[in-house]
């Protein structure tokens, strides 16, 4: 059934290169909010299913791209073992290739790493309907260029994801969550003194006045931990985190409501806080603040605000949907130019999704 489903993807592809028709790639539509508005025809993935291989000892497990994140965790689950990058699922049906193709870390990103840390592999389907194959499902694979990587964030621009290889962390034994009333200059910097020492961090967020720190490792360690930070325990500490992962959080419901616009910014962990015009929510030590402010707001001492503190800013949701993603410079805009025009030549692949060109 899964070689009927790729063959009838490749076909489709080779059909809409043939007749230069843009498709805009959908699976589980959780995340059809994030990025530029696409040209195309519905393509869609979610016939792409099953777990292909998973090896436990190895920490390893490889799916195909219409496999829905809950299907992936629940499998890992039962073996103690989970996604280090924590990936947003926005709803029930989120995907594990939309998670890959979106490049996006939940809470735990600061501490175990990015997306992108955790693909050894992936398959394809370029913008001729051609399938290829990158990395494997090992940790170490041979030299050359990390495409794998590369297509990670890529929001299916450079070819729609058939099968991801990933590698897996064990669950940790212990996890809990304190927290403690500060202000946002404040947990900035504490959590940034925090990060210099052997703590078991796995995820902070601060917003109204609250910082929320959560510990995870052995239960020795996780307890010692929570001596030295102090703070209040938090009881639902997992529905905690889990709110500000899938944006079901006070913070981010209030962001959706109205006339609002969602600002994603990343930067130095370090980074003063200012008062940019409307409410934040702190996280990954200070190196992701979210903004939501108004929807007409003007991007541009937003986007210097990010530059000068070594990062970037994105119109994560609401808002002028055709400002999403920082302006490329010369250089920049002519790489993604050609790398577009080699995975994707008739450029029909989630046209204008990211840049307006390609």
């Amino acid at each position: 059934m899964a070689d009927n489903a790729l063959s009838a993807l490749q076909d489709r592809i080779h059909a809409a290169a043939t007749a230069k028709q843009p498709l805009f790639i959908r699976g589980g539509d959780t995340k059809a909010f994030y990025g530029r508005p696409c040209q195309g025809e519905s393509l869609d993935t979610t016939a792409l299913t099953g777990i292909v291989a998973y090896a436990p000892g190895e920490l390893v497990i490889t799916a195909r791209a219409g496999t829905t994140l809950a299907e992936v965790e629940q499998t890992m689950m039962e073996h103690d073992q989970i996604l280090g990058f924590e990936p947003p699922h926005f709803g029930p049906g989120g995907t594990l290739g939309g998670a890959v193709a979106a490049g996006l870390s939940g809470p735990r990103r600061a501490y175990a790493g990015a997306v992108r840390d955790f693909v050894l592999g992936l398959k394809i389907v370029d913008g001729t309907g051609e399938p290829l194959a990158f990395g494997g499902r090992v940790m170490k694979n041979v030299a050359g260029f990390d495409v794998s990587r590369l297509q990670t964030g890529a929001l299916g621009t450079l070819g729609v994801i058939t099968e991801v290889s990933l590698k897996c962390l064990p669950r940790p034994k212990m996890e809990a969550t304190v927290a403690q009333e500060c202000t946002a200059a404040e947990s900035i910097r504490r959590v940034n003194a925090w990060g210099g020492k052997p703590l078991p961090l796995s995820a902070t967020a601060h917003h109204d006045g609250r910082l929320y720190v959560r510990l995870s490792g052995a239960p020795s360690a996780v307890t010692a931990a929570i001596a030295t930070v102090g703070g209040e325990p938090v009881s639902s500490d997992a529905e905690f985190w889990s709110s500000v992962r899938d944006h079901t959080h006070s913070f981010f419901t209030a962001a959706h409501d109205g006339d609002r616009a969602l600002w994603r910014l990343s930067v130095k962990s370090n980074a003063a806080n200012v008062d940019l015009p409307g409410t934040q929510l702190i996280e990954w030590g200070g190196a992701l603040r979210w903004l939501a402010t108004g929807a007409d707001a003007d991007p541009a001492p937003i986007r210097a605000w990010a530059k000068t503190h070594g990062g970037h800013a994105t119109l994560f949701r609401g808002g002028r949907r055709a400002q999403v993603f920082t302006p490329l410079d010369a250089p920049l805009a002519a790489l993604h130019q050609r790398l577009k025009a080699t995975f994707d030549p008739h450029g029909i692949l989630n046209r204008g999704r990211l840049y307006p060109d390609f």
